[in-house]
C-alpha cells in the first residue's frame, strides 16, 4: 500500500508541475493583453526579481553548463515574463498617471535613485542609460560572441569526442552503459551551446525593447497627461519621468542579472567546479602575488593625497593572506618531500617497476585525421556499423569471437591513411580517397577507365580511384566498384581471417570454455583434465591458421578428449581435429554436386617429402634439399596457375602423413594454398583429380 501511495503522490506532484508550467506560460501571454491590478503587478515584479536572483545563483553554483540545460529556455521565459510586466506597467502608468500606486515602480523611482526633484530625474536617467549601455555593449555583446564561438567549436569537436568514447568502449575501458551516458552528455553539450547561440539573442533583444518601451512611456505619458488628463507640463514631466525611470529600472535590473548569468555560463564551459570553488583555488595558488600586491598598496598609501586609511588596511589584509598561503605551501612542499623520500626508501629496499605495463590492444584500427568522417555519427558512421557486423560474421563463420576493435586517430599517419595493428604490431595499411570509389580489376575488364591507379589493400589487385560520375561506366566495364567504408571493412575481414591464430589468446579460449560449459559441462571438464589451456589454444590456433572454422567446438573438444590420452603432440591433435571437421572443410570447396577438384602429388615426391620430416617446437617441417625445394615450388606454382586458369580453386590432396609437411613447405611462397588429407574427405563427397605435381629429374 505504501508503494502505491508513493507512486500516486509522485504522479500527482508531476501533474501539478506540468499543469503549473502550462498555466504560467499561458498567463504570461495573457498579461500582455489583460490589465492587471497594481497589487498583482507588484507581486509579479517581485517574483521576476527573485527569479533573476535564483538564476544567477544557480549559474554560480553549477559545476558544468549542461547541469543547467534548461537555461536557454529560461532565457526565453524570463524575457517574455519581463516584457509582459513592462507592458502591463506601461498600461497602468499611462492610464492612472499621478494616481498610479505601484509600490515597486515608485520605490525604484525614488529610493534607488537616491534623490528627489529634478536632480533625482537626471540621476535616474543616467543610471538607466548606464545599465542599458552595460547590458548592450559589454555583457550581451560579449556573451553572444562567446556563445557563437563555443557552439561552433563544440560542434566541430563532436566527431573527435565520439570517436574517443568509441575507442574506450572498444578497448573495454568503459562499459556500454557508461559509453552511452558519455555520448548523451556530449550530445547534450552540443545541443546546449547550439541553443545558447540563439538564446543569447533574447537578451540583446530585451535591451532594445526596454529602450523602446521607456521612450514610449515618456512620450506617451506627456501626451496622455497633458492632452487627456489635462495636467500641466511640470506635473506631467515630474510624474511620467519618474515613473518611466522606475519602470525601466525595475525591468532592467532582473534583465541585468540574467545577462550576467548568461555571460558566466558560456565563459565557464571548461570548468569542473563551481565558480566559487574555482575562484578560491585559482586565487590561492601563489603567495608571491599577494606579497607584491601588499607592497604596491603600501606604496600608494604613502603618496600624497591618497586615502592611507583605506589602502593600508587593504595592504595589511593582503600581507596576512600572503603569509598564510606561504605557510600552507611550505607544509605541502614538506609533505611532498617526505613522501618522495619514503618512496625512495621503499624502492631501495624492494625495487619495483615505475609503472605497470599497459596491455596492447588485441586488434586496433588507426586512422589519419582526414578519415575521421568515416566514424562520425553525424555523417552516418557507417564504418562503425560495419566493424560490428564483421565481428558478428567472424563469430558465425570462423567461430572466433573477435575482441572489441579499438579505433583511434593517429597523427603520425597521412591524413588519408589507415593501418591495422594486432597487439601493437602493424599487419595491414591502406589509403582512402574520401569522395571517390575504388574500381578493382578482378581480371575480366573489357575497357579501362581513367583515374588514379593503385592497388586494392586487401588482396593487392590492380585498381583505380574514380569519381562517382563514372561509377556506372566502370561497373559495366567489369570493375568491382566499392566505397571507402567497404574498402576498410573488406580489408579488416581479410586481416581477421589471415591473423585469426594471433588474435586468439588464452583469455579468449577461457571465455569460450566458460560459455560452452553451460550446455556441455562434461565435454569441457574432460578436455581440461587432459589438456592445459595453452595446449588447447595451440590446437585451435593450428586450425585457424589454415582458416578452418572452430565454431563446431564440441566436435573439436570431443576429438581432443579421444586422442589426448594417446599423445599431446599438437600437430597430431590438429590433424585429428581436421579429420573430425572433414565434412565442414570439404563442403567449403565442393560444388553443387558435392565434388571437389584437387591436385595430387606424384607418390615418389610425396614419399620424399615425408622422409625429410623434421620435428621442431613449432611443428613438423619438410627439410628438403635446396634444389629439390626450388623444383617442388616451381612445379607446384605451374600446376596451381593452370588450375586457376580453368576457373577452379587450387586444392592439394595428399596422405595424412604428408599434409602438414606439404603445407609448411609451401607456406612462404603460396600462403593461401589449401592442403587436404585423404582422411578429411567425407564419404559423400566426390573427388576429381585435375592434375598431378611432379618434379623432373
Amino acid at each position: 500500500m505504501s508503494d502505491s501511495r508513493r507512486v500516486l503522490r509522485e504522479t500527482f506532484l508531476t501533474n501539478i508541475s506540468d499543469y503549473g508550467v502550462a498555466i504560467g506560460a499561458v498567463s504570461v501571454v495573457l498579461m500582455i493583453i489583460i490589465p492587471l491590478p497594481t497589487v498583482l503587478l507588484d507581486a509579479l515584479m517581485s517574483m521576476n526579481l527573485a527569479l533573476a536572483v535564483l538564476i544567477l545563483l544557480i549559474v554560480l553554483y553549477t559545476k558544468r553548463a549542461i547541469e543547467f540545460s534548461i537555461f536557454p529556455t529560461m532565457l526565453l521565459v524570463t524575457t517574455i515574463f519581463g516584457l509582459a510586466l513592462n507592458i502591463s506597467s506601461t498600461r497602468l502608468i499611462l492610464t492612472k498617471g499621478v494616481k498610479f500606486d505601484g509600490k515597486i515602480v515608485r520605490a525604484f523611482s525614488s529610493f534607488v535613485v537616491g534623490a528627489s526633484g529634478t536632480e533625482g530625474l537626471v540621476v535616474g536617467f543616467i543610471i538607466f542609460i548606464v545599465i542599458i549601455a552595460v547590458q548592450a555593449i559589454v555583457i550581451t555583446k560579449g556573451a553572444t560572441r562567446i556563445a557563437e564561438v563555443a557552439a561552433r567549436f563544440t560542434l566541430d569537436g563532436l566527431p573527435v569526442k565520439q570517436m574517443a568514447i568509441e575507442s574506450e568502449y572498444s578497448s573495454g575501458a568503459i562499459s556500454e552503459e557508461e559509453a552511452r551516458q558519455r555520448k548523451d552528455d556530449v550530445q547534450r553539450e552540443v545541443d546546449f551551446f547550439g541553443q545558447m547561440d540563439g538564446a543569447s539573442k533574447f537578451v540583446s533583444g530585451n535591451v532594445t525593447v526596454g529602450i523602446f518601451i521607456s521612450v514610449v512611456n515618456l512620450i506617451g505619458g506627456f501626451i496622455v497627461g497633458m492632452a487627456i488628463h489635462g495636467e500641466s507640463f511640470q506635473t506631467a514631466l515630474s510624474t511620467y519621468s519618474a515613473l518611466t525611470i522606475g519602470d525601466g529600472l525595475v525591468s532592467q535590473l532582473p534583465a541585468l542579472m540574467v545577462s550576467t548569468a548568461t555571460g558566466i555560463i558560456v565563459t565557464r564551459a571548461n570548468s569542473q567546479g563551481t565558480f566559487g570553488a574555482d575562484v578560491t583555488k585559482q586565487f590561492s595558488q601563489n603567495a608571491r602575488i599577494y606579497w607584491v600586491g601588499a607592497g604596491v598598496m603600501t606604496a600608494m598609501a604613502l603618496l600624497p593625497g591618497f586615502p592611507w586609511y583605506v589602502l593600508l588596511p587593504i595592504a595589511a589584509a593582503m600581507g596576512l593572506l600572503a603569509w598564510r598561503l606561504s605557510k600552507h605551501q611550505l607544509l605541502e612542499a614538506d609533505k611532498v618531500r617526505l613522501k618522495a623520500a619514503d618512496g625512495a626508501g621503499k624502492k631501495s629496499e624492494s625495487p619495483q617497476e615505475l609503472s605497470p605495463v599497459v596491455p596492447l590492444d588485441p586488434i586496433s584500427l588507426e586512422l589519419g585525421y582526414g578519415l575521421i568522417p568515416l566514424v562520425d555519427k553525424d555523417k552516418g558512421a557507417e564504418l562503425l556499423e560495419r566493424v560490428t557486423r564483421i565481428r558478428k560474421e567472424s563469430a558465425l563463420d570462423m567461430g572466433l569471437v573477435v575482441p572489441r576493435i579499438r579505433i583511434i586517430d593517429n597523427m603520425h599517419l597521412e591524413p588519408s591513411e589507415y593501418c591495422f595493428k594486432i597487439r601493437g604490431v602493424e599487419v595491414g595499411r591502406g589509403i582512402i580517397r574520401l569522395g571517390y570509389y575504388l574500381a578493382i580489376n578482378p581480371g575480366g575488364v573489357t575497357e579501362e577507365v581513367q583515374g588514379e591507379k593503385t592497388k586494392d589493400p586487401a588482396f593487392g589487385l590492380p585498381a583505380v580511384w574514380i569519381s562517382e560520375s563514372i561509377r556506372d561506366k566502370a561497373e559495366r566495364a567489369g570493375y568491382t566498384v566499392v566505397d571507402a567504408p567497404s574498402i576498410v571493412a573488406t580489408h579488416l575481414t581479410e586481416i581477421i581471417k589471415r591473423y585469426a591464430a594471433e588474435i586468439l589468446g588464452r583469455q579468449e579460449v577461457q571465455g569460450m570454455m566458460d560459455a560452452l560449459r553451460k550446455d556441455y559441462p562434461v565435454v569441457v571438464d574432460e578436455v581440461q583434465k587432459a589438456l592445459s589451456l595453452g595446449e588447447l589454444q595451440k590446437v585451435l590456433q593450428g586450425l585457424l591458421r589454415e582458416q578452418v572454422s572452430i565454431r563446431n567446438l564440441v566436435a573439436i573438444l570431443e576429438t581432443l578428449a579421444d586422442y589426448a590420452g594417446v599423445t599431446k603432440d599438437v600437430g597430431f591433435l590438429v590433424e585429428k581435429a581436421r579429420q573430425a571437421l572433414g565434412r565442414q572443410i570439404c563442403l567449403q570447396f565442393a560444388d553443387q554436386d558435392k565434388t571437389i577438384r584437387v591436385l595430387t602429388i606424384e607418390p615418389g615426391l610425396e614419399q620424399k617429402i615425408i622422409d625429410c620430416r623434421v620435428d621442431t617446437p613449432a611443428g613438423p617441417l619438410a627439410a628438403l634439399e635446396p634444389t629439390t625445394q626450388r623444383q617442388w615450388i616451381k612445379s607446384l606454382t605451374i600446376a596451381v596457375t593452370a588450375v586457376q586458369k580453368q576457373g577452379l580453386f587450387p586444392l592439394i590432396l595428399c596422405s595424412e602423413a604428408a599434409r602438414a609437411l606439404v603445407k609448411s613447405s609451401t607456406e612462404r611462397e603460396i600462403p593461401d594454398l589449401v592442403v587436404l588429407s585423404v582422411p578429411e574427405i567425407a564419404a559423400d563427397v566426390q573427388v576429381e583429380a585435375v592434375g598431378e605435381i611432379k618434379v623432373e629429374g
